[in-house]
This record gives structure tokens, C-alpha cells and sequence, in this order.
């Protein structure tokens, strides 16, 4: 019986050894890029279909002939700048600017001012703390054309609430809050103030919370008052969470349309009237839609550079 036994095949010293195949580097990125561009594709073509397109559109309006007839037969000539110059001609877009302007800082002011205020004051512990900083975010909550309803009850001159309660003490119960030209922007101001308090508040106090309190403690040793504390320790750390609020205030406030609406669209003769309020009336009531979109660039103008400037602040408040 033989046994045949199986011998391992040892190659020789001349033969070539196969080296493993290597990955090759650039193929390697290339795919990874491609896994990158294929996460963010959808949100790339929702901002271009949602966002792109109609900045777009809105800018070519601007500079075309846009009647309610270009619905039915698709004709907007392009009439070069001369919706740009009826629109910056008008005397009503310089009193809309303006009162653009008085509407914003007025608002961010107040709003700011008091949001902060409530913010340092809610830090304090004390009985219903928490219950009292649920109920002020309730304006907040509420939607704006729903706010802008009941403070237009709240402010007629013949039946609202305040007034009523003026007569009670004697301060004058006749106020024509909504209907005089010299009362009704500010009227209008203290309503957006009361509506933007809670957002201020909100993002204030949650600051107030990143401040360290060892750093309190130390100034309380070193003898500092209140004022020289708040300004010394509190106003300095806080100064990146006030960037974002008032900017971001800001980007809200300077386009706000339906709570003027609400309140006294856009009137009395015209005295609260600003760029929103405008480009509303322009396009859908007027029926000019090329002089509404040329107020609407404007306001994206507007919204686009303060939209930068929080951009550059936070990348320079991350550095």
C-alpha cells in the first residue's frame, strides 16, 4: 500500500510575488464627495425651488410690465428701471422708509430694553418664578393677526378697554389711539413691543444662565454696586446672545405686515404705512405688481445686509 503525501508547492526565489491592490486615494474622495453632495442635495434644491426661484422671479418682475392680464396671456414686457423710478418718485415710499425705520427701532428698543430688564429680574428665586415666565411667553404663543385683532378692540376710542379704564381715573378716555395720524404708529409700536417681549426674554435670560456666578460672587467681595456689576461682568459676557437678539429682532420686525394690518392697514392717511405694508398694497390691492416687487427687492436688500452682519458676528464672536 502506497501513501502519496501531498507536498506544499514553495515557490521559487525568481518568482514574482503579487502585491495587494492598493486603494487608490482619488477615487476614495471622489466618493466621499459624492456621499457628502448626495446629503445635502435635498436641502440644496429645496432652498432653490422655494427660496431661489422666487428671488429670482421677483427681480425680473421688477423690471417688466406685470398686469393681472399677464396671468391669462403670459405678456409682462420688460419696461427697463421705470417701475424702480415710479416707486422711488412716489412720496409715499419716502413716508413708508421712514416709517419703516421709526417702526423697527422703536420696536427693538422697547422690546430689547424691557426683555432684558424682565430676564436680569426672573434670575432672582422667588414663589411662582417659573409659573410667571410661562404666562409672559403667552403673547408670543398667540398669532399675530390674532393679537392685532384684540388690541384693535382693546384701543378703539369709543369702546376699547383702555380707554374705559382711563375714564376711571380721570386720564383722558378719548384717546384716538388707531384713528389719529399722530398717535397711531406709536400705538401700533407698543403693540409689537408687547408681542416681541417674550422672544427677547427668552433668549436674554437663557444667557443670564451661561454667565458664571463665581464671577458675581467675586465682585460682591470686591465691593461692586449693581449698576457697576451689571455693566462691568454682565452686559460684556452677554454681548454675543444681544448680537443674535437684535438681529435677529431686527430681520423680523422691519418686514412685519399682518399685525399692521390688523391694527389700521397701513392707515390713518397713510401714517402707518411702511415698506411691508406697501408692497402689499402695491401688488394685491393696486393690482402693480412690478412697483410691489420693486419694494419687496428692497426689503430683501435690507433683510440680506443685516442677514451678513449677524453672519460676520457670530464667526467673529467664534474666533
Amino acid at each position: 500500500m502506497s501513501t502519496t503525501t501531498a507536498s506544499a508547492t514553495v515557490p521559487a526565489a525568481d518568482d514574482p510575488i503579487t502585491p495587494a491592490t492598493k486603494p487608490d486615494p482619488a477615487r476614495a474622495r471622489r466618493r466621499r464627495r459624492l456621499s457628502q453632495w448626495g446629503f445635502i442635495a435635498p436641502a440644496v434644491l429645496f432652498m432653490l425651488l422655494f427660496f431661489g426661484y422666487p428671488l429670482v422671479r421677483n427681480i425680473l418682475m421688477s423690471f417688466q410690465d406685470y398686469s393681472p392680464s399677464t396671468f391669462f396671456d403670459g405678456k409682462a414686457p420688460f419696461n427697463g428701471t421705470d417701475n424702480w423710478s415710479k416707486v422711488f418718485q412716489d412720496d409715499l415710499f419716502g413716508k413708508a422708509l421712514w416709517h419703516t425705520v421709526v417702526f423697527t427701532l422703536g420696536s427693538l428698543i422697547g422690546q430689547f430694553g424691557i426683555g432684558l430688564a424682565l430676564a436680569v429680574f426672573f434670575t432672582r428665586k422667588f414663589p411662582l418664578n417659573g409659573v410667571l415666565r410661562s404666562l409672559i411667553l403667552l403673547p408670543w404663543l398667540v398669532p399675530m393677526v390674532v393679537s392685532g385683532i384684540v388690541w384693535r378692540r382693546i384701543l378703539d376710542q369709543d369702546t376699547g378697554v383702555l380707554n374705559s379704564f382711563l375714564d376711571t381715573f380721570g386720564a383722558g378716555g378719548a384717546t384716538p389711539w388707531l384713528t389719529s395720524p399722530g398717535m397711531a404708529l406709536f400705538s401700533v409700536i407698543l403693540v409689537n413691543i408687547w408681542i416681541g417681549i417674550p422672544f427677547n426674554l427668552v433668549i436674554l435670560y437663557g444667557g443670564l444662565q451661561e454667565v458664571p456666578k463665581e464671577l458675581y460672587e467675586a465682585a460682591s467681595l470686591d465691593g461692586a454696586s449693581a449698576w457697576r456689576t451689571f455693566r462691568s461682568i454682565t452686559l460684556p459676557l452677554l454681548k454675543p446672545v444681544i448680537t443674535v437678539v437684535l438681529v435677529l429682532g431686527f430681520m423680523s420686525t422691519v418686514k412685519i405686515l399682518d399685525l399692521i394690518l390688523a391694527l389700521t392697514d397701513g392707515g390713518p392717511a397713510d401714517a402707518t404705512q411702511t415698506l411691508g405694508t406697501l408692497t402689499y398694497q402695491n401688488s394685491f390691492v393696486q393690482l402693480d405688481f412690478g412697483a410691489g416687487a420693486v419694494v419687496g427687492n428692497v426689503l430683501i436688500l435690507i433683510s440680506a445686509v443685516f442677514a451678513v452682519f449677524y453672519l460676520r458676528a457670530n464667526r467673529s464672536e467664534g474666533k
